[in-house]
């Protein structure tokens, strides 16, 4: 590839109920899709009744892949490829409509994927998007629903099952009383699912992910990201009974209305109901990455999956927005004395929070407040879940002296606890005066510290380029100090 050409790779995920085309920019621990198409051909629709591909599917993939092989050319991706997954491998005539999809794309791989392999993708997808994911990954898709173990030391026991939405439609004859005797019967027989009984439960694919934009569309759930949606038990429960008792009508008049798969969505429901079932599970969490980012970090990226996804992102915007690369370690050492009973997810959340302290800079000063708040909020990397979100959003829209009863902190507002909120706050105000001293200068920041000693917070100044107590930094420790609930005071201590 030449220098000048851009890096990009693309996959064809040619499922049951739809196929789609996603081509990716670059080369990163966070997969950047740049295109993204679906069409849904239906390919499984009666399969088992016939045992063959659905014609009319056939045709329209036939078309849509000669599409999606353009577009790939064009944009130069390599590598590309397609993957075959549920309706494919379980037809009779899957091999014959393979090899005429090769005859007509000559040198470009089309691999049908087995149910283990399949599994598999959904499993990295979701270590890719949930860093340390550990539990039940349910992949559901239109021809078959993928489980697979996921723990810290590897994936386990991958296993096919066909429950996927347009098969159990067909298999049930569209009875949900039916099909909730075939769920039952087919979850019962996998003899593994014991031993994840009570750990977390990922939900992978499509109708899942339908189910909770519903969900999140009902509750008015104040951030509209499906990916890390988290809920307990009981409330799953309660949706999935609400989802499949409703009608098609009822639900159509919710806003962002998966419309394409409100027939699916009673069969989801009750397909995870079944699942919750069995397994127990101590939260369930939804996730958009799965088979086609399983693919991306297989086949593009496979040495940076063990890199943590918030990391990465966390120091491009501050590479890309910022104005030091060093400053953020520095920070880091200056507000240690915030929390010293601190836990470890805290400081890792204040660790994010230095690197992306500066993301601001280059943006208008009557909005720089907002426009982070927005630009963490709803940042595209999987990694963080919608509380961490919130909570480095208010701190870096506090940091830019953000008014705490500003109605676009609303969301934080709502996902945090008022202790979260607070310790949010008090970093803002922290990293607000550490850039207030060093004006985003390492060195001069050097030459300050903050300290308790008794019940005051103290900025000890011990540097004469910085023994100069201005207005910003008089305004900014007494803001502190009032978060804290203590006083403030200077002490200058040069040195030399």
């Amino acid at each position: 590839m030449e220098a000048d050409q851009p890096c990009r790779s693309a996959v064809v995920d040619l499922g049951s109920n739809s196929v789609r085309l996603v081509v990716f920019e670059g080369r990163s621990r966070n997969p950047l899709p740049i295109f993204n198409e679906k069409a849904v051909l239906r390919l499984g629709r009666g399969l088992p009744e016939t045992g063959k591909l659905n014609e009319e599917g056939v045709e329209m993939a036939k078309e849509v892949l000669s599409r999606f092989h353009a577009i790939a050319r064009a944009m130069k991706a390599d590598p590309f490829e397609i993957l075959a997954t549920a309706a494919v491998r379980d037809a009779s005539n899957g091999p014959a409509f393979v090899q005429t999809l090769r005859e007509s794309m000559p040198g470009v791989p089309i691999r049908i994927l087995s149910g283990k392999e399949e599994a598999d993708h959904s499993a990295i997808g979701v270590m890719c998007g949930i860093p340390g994911a550990s539990g039940l990954v349910a992949d559901v898709g239109g021809g078959s629903l993928e489980l697979i173990h996921l723990t810290p030391q590897g994936r386990h026991d991958a296993t096919t099952l066909p429950l996927g939405m347009i098969r159990l439609a067909d298999r049930s004859g569209r009875d949900l009383d039916k099909a909730k005797t075939l769920a039952d019967k087919d979850i019962g027989g996998v003899e593994w699912l014991p031993k994840v009984k009570g750990s977390t439960l990922y939900l992978v694919g499509g109708a899942f992910r339908a189910l909770a934009r519903l969900q999140i569309a009902r509750t008015q759930y104040p951030l509209n990201i499906v990916h890390y949606y988290t809920m307990d038990v009981q409330e799953a429960r309660e949706m999935t009974g609400w989802l499949q008792n409703s009608s098609r009508r009822s639900l159509e008049r919710l806003p962002g209305a998966p419309r394409k798969r409100l027939d699916d969505t009673p069969f989801a429901a009750m397909v995870l109901r079944r699942l919750m079932k069995k397994v127990q599970p101590d939260k369930i969490v939804f996730c958009v990455d799965g088979l086609r980012e399983g693919w991306y970090m297989l086949n593009v990226a496979p040495d940076i999956l063990a890199q943590n996804p918030m990391d990465v992102v966390a120091r491009e915007m501050c590479a890309r927005f910022g104005r030091s690369n060093s400053l953020p370690y520095a920070l880091m050492q200056w507000t240690d004395f915030l929390r010293p009973e601190e836990t470890a997810e805290e400081k890792y959340l204040r660790h994010l929070a230095c690197y992306l302290s500066d993301i601001g800079s280059h943006d208008h000063p009557e909005y720089r407040a907002e426009q982070t708040y927005w630009r963490i909020l709803r940042v595209q990397s999987g990694g963080f879940d919608h509380p961490s979100r919130a909570w480095l959003a208010l701190a870096l829209a506090v940091r830019y002296a953000a008014d705490q009863q500003a109605p676009f902190l609303a969301t934080s507002r709502a996902l945090l606890s008022e202790q979260d909120w607070k310790s949010a706050v008090v970093l803002g105000l922290a990293l607000r005066l550490a850039y207030s001293l060093s004006g985003g200068a390492g060195r001069l920041l050097e030459g300050t510290s903050l300290e308790w000693e008794e019940d005051a917070l103290v900025l000890i100044l011990t540097s004469a380029r910085v023994a100069v107590k201005g207005e910003s930094v008089r305004r900014g420790l007494e803001r502190l100090g009032q978060a804290l609930g203590v006083a403030t005071r200077f002490e200058i201590e040069l040195l030399g």
